[in-house]
Formats: C-alpha cells, structure tokens, sequence
C-alpha cells in the first residue's frame, strides 16, 4: 500500500457519522488537507505544507469521510505518468473513490488505467477553493470509484457554491435517477470525427462497444463535429497560456523550494524554477509564455473559435441526450506532443466545461466509452452509467 500512497493518514478517525460514515477517501496531492504534505508531484513543493484543507475536503470530512491518505501525482497533476498512483487504491479496493484533478481528461484516463469509473463535473459545478490548479478554466475536481452510484454520493456532498470560490457560476441542477432513463426515448450520439483517431483494432473494439449499447435498447445514431478536432488545439493554446500564469505563484517566495547562491529576485525567481520543475512541465510553461508574449494574436484566436466550439457543443445537445466517446489508455508522455496525444479524446469536455463519465469496458483490458452531457446535466450522465452499470450487474447484454 505504501507504493500507492505517498503519505498515509496517521489520524483516520474510526466510528464517524454522516452520510459518507465508513467511507474511505483517497486524495491526490493536488487537494489541499489542512497540515498534510501538499507536494503535488514537483520537486518546487517538495516540504511544503498545506495551510487550509480544499472545501471538497471538508465537506466530506463532515459527511463521515475517512481521508485514507495522498496518492502520487504527476508534476501539478498534468498528465497521466509512470510516477501517478491514481486510481491504484480505487482499483485495489484500498478506498471507495478518489478525489484528483481532471484538466485535460486526467481522471478520465486514469480510471481508463484501472478499469474504473472516472467523472469529471461541469466546470464550477465543484469549488475550486483550496486546489492547487494550474488551468483555472478547464480543470475540475474528479471522482474515481468502482461504481456510478459512489461518484453521485461523492459528488452531491462536494458540488454546491462556495463563498469562497468567487469564479463559481449559479446554476441550477436537475436530479435524475437511473430509474428515469428509458433507453427507447433515449439517444446516444457518436461523434465520428472522434472514431476516427482510432486504430484499425481500436475502431473494432469501439464498434462493439456501441453494439453492446443497441442491445440495452439504446437509439444511437452517428453525427458530425467538424470542428472537434479543434478542440485539442484550444485548449494547447489557452490551456498553456493559463498555466504560465498560474504557475508564477511558484515563485519561491510565497510558495516554493528556493535556489541558494542568486543575486538578485529575478535570478531567484528564474533559477528556482528551472531548478525544481520538471522538462515537460516547463515545456509546457515555455509554451504558454510563447502564446502570451509572442504570438498572443493566436491566443485571441484560440480563444474565439473556443467561444465557437461551446455554441457548436450546445447545438448538439439540442438533438441528442449524450455525446459518446471512444477512450485510450495513457502511455509515458516524454513530450508535448506525447502528452497532447494521450487528450486527443478527452479535451472536449475540459475545453467546453461539460461532465463527462468514463465507463470501463466489460471485457477485461478494454477501452471503454466515454459520456458527455450538456453543460449542467451532470446527473444524466451519472443516471445513464448507474443505469448500464446495473445492467451489467444483471448479466444483461
């Protein structure tokens, strides 16, 4: 167990009461716990505690949760690498959820990795407060869990406005239980442009996937995106651009390890982060500043045609109840372009703010499928897994 956790609670309360009593809770160290190491997988943070514990954590600690302990995470959770252990206590039953960032589809394809069911709610459906962020428009808090119906438990005592999160939308939200979806009077879509990253034995096993959906019932239909594959452009462009600047409070200073021997604070501020980030989160840094200073003209565009995909991602969801997604597992990111690859399939949900639902396969090692629902819908995405999660229980194909 300790190879999963990179710190274990030493105080986990036994006998608490609330509607999560008896549940135990993973974290990865991009969440703040009041006191508890908060490295979030870089070297900059390395002895660093945190101040205050993130709002979703004390939600759930008044709920009965037990914080089980830290995971590792990739460099400020960007990416899913051979260093990251999310998902292991999920998968390995250790916990009953994790809680990780989702910024690109992070929690996403580390469920994908476990064979687990991996949520990532609508942007500020779930406070930000206490995460130590690095792509303040598109990232939210992630729920990892064995079942659908644990993500809706999880996130109906972590989701709600928080005073203190002051870009948090107002919006209103509809419970809809998996005893509402009819599959007759319900449409799946499939986005074909997103089928057609797939490889040869991908495709044929994404294919099946959607067969096994026309048996529960289901109408799916085929339709277009023509911009789709933008998305994965957007958010390299704006996504870079908000990390460079999110990542300057690592100045070493307020937050931050410092490296000894500068001169003056520019040199301080300079060294020490090319002394304690890693290559590829500095890559992408890099870029960001490149996009902000250099060609900010591509940013403003970038920006536009986002606009443009949120209007298009809306049409959509005018004519069809859920997106559905073909999924890949990570591999080693070992660049920019490597690690681009492993969101070429996620960023869409991240770049519109939409929930999206990873669903493991049922065939041992597979892909699985992803949901998408209109902004704001998040219980139907989670009614419609609780709905095929019991079918699958009930042996039905």
């Amino acid at each position: 167990m300790d190879s999963i956790f990179s710190y274990l609670n030493p105080d986990a309360p036994g006998g608490a009461t609330g509607p999560h009593a008896g549940m135990k809770i993973a974290v990865q160290p991009t969440i703040g716990i009041a006191g508890w190491p908060a490295r979030a997988g870089s070297e900059a943070l390395a002895g660093y505690l945190s101040a205050g514990s993130a709002t979703v954590i004390d939600r759930l600690t008044q709920g009965g949760a037990i914080l089980t302990g830290l995971t590792h995470a990739s460099e400020l959770g960007l990416g899913v690498d051979d260093t990251s252990t999310s998902g292991r206590a999920v998968e390995t039953k250790t916990v009953h959820a994790e809680l990780m960032l989702d910024m690109a589809g992070e929690a996403r394809l580390s469920a994908c990795r476990g064979n687990l069911w991996g949520f990532k709610p609508s942007w500020g459906r779930v406070s930000h407060t206490g995460i130590a962020g690095l792509i303040p428009s598109m990232e939210a808090c992630g729920i990892l869990a064995q079942d659908p119906a644990t993500i809706r438990s999880v996130l109906k005592t972590v989701a709600g406005a928080d005073d203190m999160d002051f870009s948090q939308p107002r919006l209103d939200y509809k419970e809809i239980s998996a005893d509402e979806i009819k599959p007759a009077q319900f449409t799946l879509s499939v986005i074909g442009e997103a089928a057609t990253l797939l490889s040869g034995d991908e495709r044929k096993e994404f294919d099946e996937e959607i067969t096994g959906l026309k048996r529960y019932g289901f109408n799916v239909r085929t339709v277009s995106w023509p911009d789709y594959n933008l998305c994965l452009t957007v958010h390299r462009i704006v996504g870079s651009v908000e990390a460079s600047s999110a990542a300057g409070r690592y100045d070493s200073v307020r937050f931050g390890r410092r490296a000894p021997g500068t001169k003056n604070w520019n040199e301080m501020y300079l060294q020490s982060r090319g002394a304690f980030f890693g290559t590829l989160l500095k890559s992408y840094l890099i870029q960001g500043a490149y996009f902000q200073f250099e060609r900010y003209d591509a940013y403003e565009n970038a920006c536009r045609i986002r606009a443009r995909l949120l209007k298009e991602a809306s049409r959509l969801f005018e004519q069809t109840d859920v997106l559905v997604f073909p999924s890949q597992k990570p591999a080693q990111p070992a660049s920019l372009d490597a690690l681009y690859e492993q969101f070429k399939l996620t960023a869409h949900a991240n770049v519109t703010g939409c929930p999206a639902l990873y669903m493991p396969s049922a065939c041992a090692g597979g892909q699985g499928l992803e949901f998408a629902a209109g902004y704001g819908a998040d219980e139907r995405v989670i009614a419609l897994g609780e709905y095929l999660h019991r079918q699958r229980a009930g042996g039905k194909l």
